[in-house]
């Protein structure tokens, strides 16, 4: 199973603070916006996503189609079917897709211990 491009989804209290911390380890901003309340931060290979008000706490995050530089990958496991699978081996989910059989979509599931596991198709 191919989940793809792999971050940190950080929820955050003060996003220009966050910023300058990250910053000073090393991070530059890869994507997103101050003014939409996130930024995609970079370091090598690591990403870490820092957003503020968008949820309460901190997610893992897989991209299937993504490379750690937001590349479109030519092969790749369909979100759809990463579902599929995780739902053949019992796997509690927070959220299901419900959308069309192609294309962007995202479900989240739970670890054993209840932290989130965001899995968000964007081609």
């Amino acid at each position: 199973m191919k989940l793809g491009a792999f971050s940190v989804s950080l929820a955050v209290k003060n996003l220009k603070a966050s910023k300058s911390f990250y910053e000073d380890l090393g991070f530059s901003v890869f994507a997103g916006d101050l003014k939409s309340n996130y930024l995609i931060m970079k370091k090598e290979s690591t990403l870490i996503g820092l957003f503020q008000g968008m949820f309460e706490n901190n997610i893992l995050t897989f991209n299937p189609g993504w490379d750690q530089d937001a590349n479109t990958l030519d092969n790749f496991d369909d979100v759809r079917e990463i579902q599929k699978h995780l739902k053949s081996k019992n796997v509690t989910f927070a959220s299901e897709i419900d959308a069309p059989d192609s294309g962007p979509a995202s479900f989240v599931i739970l670890d054993p211990d209840g932290n989130a596991i965001l899995v968000d198709q964007h081609v």
